[in-house]
């Protein structure tokens, strides 16, 4: 009650909050959101998780950044799909229909279903080996047509 009081009257002590540590900014960089591959499971899966959508927990995958979204215990045997090598992962990922399965040092696995490379290109994990692949886009003399009036 005197602490309401004391606002209300205009004589409540004012203590000014220091600058320093008064944001969360520091910890949303990118480069403070590299993968440490030398944890559990659910470590990591936490770690995918803590920084999913901001700033996207990352690693390097054949020389490149690339960034996981999206992960979840797996809890199963391990899945048929191509292997991935992954900097710094004591064994390879496996890309298979459902995603990106990683390992933790424990040997259970997570299981990423995004990913996102340098340029800003997200695709699905289950999608990794694939994803150069592009087909010709032919059209026909009508459409040809149409494509000059438009330019």
């Amino acid at each position: 009650v005197e602490a309401v009081h004391l606002i209300a009257n205009g004589k409540a002590p004012r203590i000014p909050q220091p600058k320093e540590g008064a944001t969360y900014e520091g910890i949303q960089k990118k480069e403070n959101a590299e993968i440490s591959w030398d944890q559990p499971a659910a470590a990591l899966h936490n770690w995918i998780r803590g920084h999913d959508k901001v700033p996207g927990a990352w690693t390097t995958i054949n020389g490149q950044v690339v960034t996981f979204y999206g992960s979840s215990l797996l809890d199963a045997s391990v899945p048929a799909g191509q292997e991935l090598t992954i900097k710094g992962a004591s064994r390879p990922g496996l890309v298979t229909k459902n995603g990106l399965v990683v390992f933790g040092n424990d040997g259970k696995m997570v299981l990423v279903r995004n990913l996102q490379f340098e340029d800003g290109k997200m695709i699905p994990a289950s999608k990794y080996f694939s994803a150069g692949e592009t087909t010709a886009l032919e059209l026909t003399e009508e459409e040809k047509k149409i494509a000059e009036d438009i330019r």
